[in-house]
């Protein structure tokens, strides 16, 4: 039998272990920032959403993600620079930037390369899209996922383009991208680069007359407000990547980097289905919303295109990977 100077003895231990355990301070939380220039509810902003989700739940809350749309933390270029160094954590953006500082990404954005969204897949998701996500680790970025960006088109305020003659001197905004800057500039338009969150007012105001991107950025933007004539040349199917600072993944532990890299393949699946039905939706709203849609006759413009291969597609390297995305069936 106990005695009662045992008990107060062990009531008093019982008591100091429980007001050491809640002195405890709770698991830390990490709350990596990610940015993306497209609105709230667009696919890629709802689908790095959807990895936040995975992330916090298999990590048992240690890591939040919070994503800034809309631009919040600056333009495409502005947040590749802060993601490298570490400033910012996760971010959706398009090839095209990367362009200048990753040879391989330029090829991606070859114009039409890609027969069919079907094929992209198939090249990104496969041994080819291994070895180009690997050319960003060197320059500070781990890709966790290639997500679809669409059939990029033209669009302007003057007039259907339906012959290369319909693309001479057109002021066309283009991405800030040597690549884009030619291609455009092969067709016979100048190109412009511009900001993303500036072509509204450039279109309103005559600074350029037309651009050229998907049917969800097309509408989720308004574009179709100030441009209305869209013409399918689909001459890109570049995709876009979604990479996180390698800084902020180099402090993960092995199986919290393995745990990142399933849940950006993850969103990457639930990208693609959002952005599939998107599609439909966008181009249905912008017709509803007076956008005037005409085929191509896509041959003058891929024959065009010659001189842009040669410029950018120099190296043996470069002349193999685009010659190895044509063989993928």
């Amino acid at each position: 039998m106990l005695t009662r100077r045992r008990l107060t003895s062990r009531a008093a231990a019982l008591a100091l272990s429980g007001l050491a355990l809640s002195a405890l301070p709770a698991m830390a939380q990490t709350t990596l920032r990610s940015a993306d220039i497209h609105p709230d509810g667009y696919p890629t902003v709802e689908s790095v959403k959807y990895f936040g989700e995975i992330i916090e739940k298999k990590s048992n809350g240690k890591y939040k993600v919070q994503v800034f749309s809309s631009g919040q933390l600056g333009g495409e270029k502005d947040t590749i620079e802060q993601t490298r160094f570490g400033v910012i954590d996760l971010n959706r953006i398009n090839t095209a930037p990367f362009n200048n500082l990753i040879p391989e990404t330029a090829v991606l954005g070859m114009p039409f390369l890609f027969r069919s969204t079907d094929h992209m897949y198939k090249v990104v998701d496969g041994p080819i899209g291994a070895e180009i996500a690997k050319a960003f680790e060197p320059h500070g970025l781990v890709v966790l996922g290639f997500f679809d960006s669409g059939a990029r088109s033209m669009y302007n305020s003057k007039k259907p383009i339906k012959t290369l003659d319909d693309m001479k001197g057109m002021k066309i905004r283009v991405q800030q991208s040597d690549l884009f800057i030619a291609m455009i500039n092969a067709l016979g338009a100048n190109a412009t680069p511009m900001p993303f969150g500036e072509l509204y007012s450039g279109l309103q105001t005559g600074l350029v007359d037309g651009a050229e991107n998907n049917y969800p950025s097309y509408d989720s933007v308004k574009h179709y407000e100030v441009a209305k004539y869209y013409s399918l040349t689909e001459h890109s199917l570049a995709p876009e990547v979604f990479v996180m600072s390698k800084r902020a993944f180099d402090k993960l532990s092995p199986d919290e980097q393995k745990m990142f890299k399933e849940a950006g393949l993850e969103a990457t699946k639930k990208m693609r289905e959002l952005w599939a039905k998107r599609d439909v939706e966008a181009k249905d709203h912008v017709v509803k919303g007076g956008a005037i849609i005409n085929e191509v006759d896509k041959k003058p413009f891929i024959d065009a295109m010659k001189p842009v291969y040669d410029k950018f597609v120099t190296t043996d390297k470069m002349k193999d990977l685009v010659a190895r995305i044509r063989a993928v069936n």
